[in-house]
């Protein structure tokens, strides 16, 4: 990282809803941004700039953007922001262009993705928990709806740095000691709500007001907490499957205008990460012996939806 008074060089890996957010803000407060995604993307950035349309402003940014990995090279700091069921690829072609002393952060759903990062290419990566709404209407338009804070951890120097770029670009960022806690109650409230929402086409807001919907997102909350107490995992301020439903009916009013990322990738015809969310309870149940059938029937029904919307011409 550089030091606290100058921006660090950032590199954003997957430049979709989420790092085009987050990278788009660091750069709208003038950090350089080199943004790395798909030639839709770079060509739209190329000619237009990065649009960014916030709940507060909107604005055309100047980022450098690459369809090339090696882009990253020389980035103090790396937000890794590609879908889940892309880690290990990405990360072994990512390796060799990361610098000695950058932070590469996983800005991603799930619970294990900083794990398998270091597993496919040593690359020592932390964990970031992201809550956010955010979409792209077209290529280099993103659209943010709601929220937009981080949470890292643990407590140290670099965290404390980190922390410090995020916050002087107008993202609240939290540090935590029980970052596993806490990426489990996130990963709690995307395993309750995002199939729910790509299941039936709703926005959170509709899965809130809808009795039903509640139902088996309560459910689920009870199969969930069960696999991460089996864990041995504390979730921060969740003491019981009541307080994780009152949580989730929560962010469902915070984000009550916004699908799910699960079911905005249902709707563009797109893999969705749904393998590393309810699948990955319902495998971690079985491995800890733990029942989780509402988990895994989403689960199955969203791997039909997913192969019947890639399907479509």
């Amino acid at each position: 990282m550089s030091d606290a008074k100058t921006w660090p060089r950032v590199a954003v890996i997957g430049a979709g809803a989420v790092g085009g957010y987050f990278g788009g803000m660091l750069a709208y407060a003038g950090a350089p941004v080199t943004m790395i995604g798909r030639q839709a993307f770079v060509d739209a950035v190329k000619a237009d700039g990065l649009f960014l349309d916030t709940t507060r402003f909107q604005a055309p940014v100047h980022v450098e953007a690459s369809t090339d990995l090696a882009a990253a090279s020389g980035a103090d700091l790396i937000l890794f922001c590609v879908k889940t069921l892309d880690n290990e690829n990405t990360a072994r072609q990512l390796g060799p262009y990361v610098a000695p002393n950058a932070t590469v952060i996983s800005f991603q759903n799930g619970v294990d993705n900083a794990d398998r990062i270091r597993s496919a290419s040593n690359i020592d990566a932390l964990s970031a928990v992201v809550y956010v709404a955010a979409s792209v209407p077209s290529p280099g338009h993103i659209k943010h709806t709601a929220r937009g804070d981080l949470v890292i951890g643990p407590k140290s120097a670099r965290t404390e740095q980190i922390a410090e770029v995020f916050s002087r670009a107008d993202i609240p960022c939290r540090i935590s000691d029980n970052i596993e806690g806490e990426l489990w109650t996130k990963f709690l409230w995307n395993c309750a709500l995002n199939a729910v929402s790509a299941l039936g086409n709703a926005r959170y807001g509709q899965i809130a007001d809808d009795e039903h919907a509640r139902s088996v997102v309560a459910a689920l909350i009870k199969e969930i907490m069960a696999v991460a107490h089996a864990s041995n995992v504390v979730l921060p301020n969740l003491p019981d499957s009541q307080a994780a439903m009152k949580g989730a009916m929560t962010l469902s009013t915070q984000l009550s205008g916004a699908f799910s990322s699960t079911a905005q990738d249902i709707q563009r015809g797109k893999h969705t990460e749904i393998d590393s969310l309810n699948g990955y309870i319902a495998r971690r149940g079985a491995e800890l012996g733990v029942p989780t059938p509402v988990n895994q029937a989403v689960f199955a029904l969203v791997k039909l939806l997913e192969q019947s919307a890639e399907s479509k011409p």
